[in-house]
Formats: structure tokens, C-alpha cells, sequence
């Protein structure tokens, strides 16, 4: 029986008694025939045409608030996201997604980073699961299923409203198999330093499941090579040694040698943004999907990289970096807590 996550051309031609819904602006529920329904004022684009055209294609972002754009009973899976907003929202607004009425989000992430974008910049990413495209068209496809309800908020922090919020959240409505765990994504800002040269992306993890992800958005403070660190995975019960340790950063996001400063996006792994302007530090964005090669835990996980570059004699040296991270992973429940997220002004971009 289709559940909503067997999605793929293997059985696109397969019927089903799922039920597919989508919510936007035009149908903040979702219900059946819900959408279009918007009467158009005098100001209005639609104003000539009437109701049942594009009246209510977006929404505002006030400032200092939460806005709930997808509240869903279940079960069922969102399959798709779709979402674009103006660039002040992409570190200043935060995505949280909670699952089955739990009271603290399985996913918080700043909007811009949980779309690949870091920095506060937009550019394009070409993945299997994340797709950024022109200009500012952010598209996730990782599968999130619930069992009892859905609710996605976009609290925005930034001093200002922000208009032009547009949004398409599809699902579909099935059972969802007992063996299917929840999505988690979690944002994490630090700056290393040569005496502990190590960003932590995740930590704390309790419960079952596998890690699935991995985007940095990296500031380099020096000049030269940076990408030389590890990318460990410590798991069930690991402590001073990890299970699986890469050989450098450039080589765990699929390129080797340094890059050679040469961009890069392809469906599981990509370098989408090397940028380096007069009077600014450079800023790097790298992606890495574990879709076919699932790291799965049993019990807990932890996840650091290191900033090493190198220095005097081919010897690796310590850096100072100003790092950010998304990862993403399915688990069961309950999850631990998240750290507080950072407030606006420590994940505000450098320049």
C-alpha cells in the first residue's frame, strides 16, 4: 500500500487511496475546495477579474511574531515545500516544524540556511532532496511524516515587516508505517579557535535513526587553505574516538584537492557558493546528503568538523572560522532538547 514516502518513478503508475492536499496563501487549510475562494478589493491585481483568481498569492511577515503557515491532522506526509521570500528573511526568520503535537520543534532553522543558503545570501543549488532555483526559489523534498498533526511556523525577528512571504506546502494524507521516524533539522553557529579548532553540528541526540545531512555555511578568517578538518560521526556510546571519520572537509562534500576554487552542485553532495569580494572575509556553502548512505545510530550521535588548514612546513594549523551548520536527521521520539537558538543579532552574516 503507497504511504506518502515510496515516492519515485518505480511506482509513479501505482494507485493509491492516499489523498493529496497542498496549502498556500489561496488555501491556508488545505481543505478540499478550500482554495481561490480570496475577494479581490479595489487594490488588488485581481481586482478586474473577481474571485476565483490570483487574489491572496502571499502573506506578510510581521515583525517580532510567529505566523503559523500549515497546520495539518493526520496521518500523512509533507512531500514538498515550496517557498520564497525576500533575502532579509533568510537569517532573520526562523522555520520550525512540530510533529504530532510535540512542544518543542523538530525542525528549527533559519529559513535561508534550512534551504542550503547561508550567509544571508541566495544563490542556486542544484540537489536531489533541496533545490534552490531563480531567483530565490527555495524547494525541499525531504519526506516528513506524522502520525497525528503537522504544524510549520515562520517566526520572524527582523525589525521590520516582511511582505511577499509565498508558499506551497504538499502532502498527502495515508497511514504511515510504524517503522517510519520523525524529520529533525537543527541549526548551530560557532566560531573555532586555534586552541579548539572544532564546530559541533550536532550532540545530545537520544533514540533510533540515521543522519541524512549536512550544510555549512563558512566564514574563513585567513587566508589560504581551510578545508583540511574531519568530519567524525561519534556513535552509540562513542567517546574519545569516533566510528566514522572522513579524511577532510573538501573530500567528506565529494571534491578533492582544495576544490580548486571551482563551484559545484549535483544531487547528494555540492559546493554551490565560493565568494570572496574587496573588504569582506570569504564565504563558503557546501551540502551533503547521506540519502545513499544513511548514517544510523541505535542509541545517540554526535557530529563535529574541524577547521585546520595549512601552515609553515606542510604542518596542518588551527584556525579560527566563523562556522554555521544545518543537520538533518530522522529519529524516533521524544528527541532531546535543542540547544536555545542563537538570537538575531549572533546569526546575523558577516561581510
Amino acid at each position: 500500500m503507497f504511504d506518502g514516502l515510496q515516492t519515485g518513478l518505480h511506482n509513479i503508475a501505482l494507485l493509491s487511496d492516499a489523498e493529496t492536499r497542498s496549502i498556500t496563501a489561496e488555501n491556508p487549510t488545505g481543505a478540499r475546495g478550500g482554495g481561490a475562494k480570496a475577494e479581490p478589493d479595489g487594490d488588488s491585481a485581481a481586482s478586474l477579474l473577481g474571485a476565483g483568481w490570483k487574489v491572496r498569492p502571499s502573506i506578510k511577515l510581521p515583525p517580532q511574531s510567529t505566523t503559523t503557515i500549515a497546520e495539518i491532522e493526520g496521518p500523512g506526509t509533507i512531500q514538498h515545500i515550496w517557498l520564497t521570500v525576500r533575502p532579509q528573511a533568510y537569517r532573520s526568520a526562523v522555520l520550525r516544524c512540530y510533529w504530532d503535537g510535540e512542544e518543542t520543534p523538530s525542525v528549527e532553522v533559519p529559513l535561508g540556511d534550512f534551504f542550503c543558503n547561508g550567509h544571508g545570501l541566495r544563490y542556486n543549488v542544484n540537489s536531489l532532496p533541496i533545490a534552490v532555483n531563480p531567483v530565490g526559489g527555495f524547494n525541499s523534498y525531504w519526506p516528513m511524516p506524522f502520525r497525528r498533526s503537522a504544524r510549520i511556523t515562520i517566526e520572524n525577528e527582523y525589525w521590520e515587516e516582511i511582505p511577499g512571504c509565498y508558499y506551497q506546502i504538499t502532502y498527502a494524507l495515508a497511514p504511515v508505517p510504524d517503522n517510519a521516524a520523525y524529520f529533525h533539522a537543527q541549526w548551530r553557529r560557532s566560531m573555532t579557535t586555534r586552541e579548539y579548532p572544532e564546530h559541533v553540528l550536532l550532540d545530545g541526540v537520544a533514540g533510533q535513526g540515521q543522519y541524512v545531512g549536512t550544510f555549512l555555511a563558512w566564514s574563513q578568517f585567513s587566508n589560504g587553505w581551510w578545508g583540511e578538518g574531519e568530519v567524525k560521526f561519534y556513535l552509540d556510546g562513542d567517546t574519545g574516538h569516533p566510528t566514522i571519520c572522513g579524511t577532510g572537509t573538501e573530500d567528506y562534500f565529494g571534491g578533492a584537492w582544495g576544490f580548486g576554487d571551482e563551484t559545484f552542485s549535483t544531487p547528494f553532495l555540492g559546493y554551490p557558493l565560493y565568494r570572496r569580494e574587496p573588504a569582506e572575509v570569504p564565504q563558503h556553502g557546501l551540502y551533503r546528503w547521506h540519502i545513499m548512505d544513511p548514517i544510523r545510530f541505535k542509541h545517540d550521535l554526535k557530529v563535529t568538523v574541524q577547521a585546520l588548514g595549512w601552515w609553515l612546513n606542510r604542518k596542518f594549523e588551527p584556525l579560527t572560522d566563523d562556522i554555521a551548520s544545518v543537520a538533518y536527521w530522522y529519529q524516533t521520539t521524544p528527541h532531546a532538547p535543542f540547544p536555545e537558538l542563537p538570537a538575531l543579532a549572533d546569526r546575523w552574516p558577516r561581510g
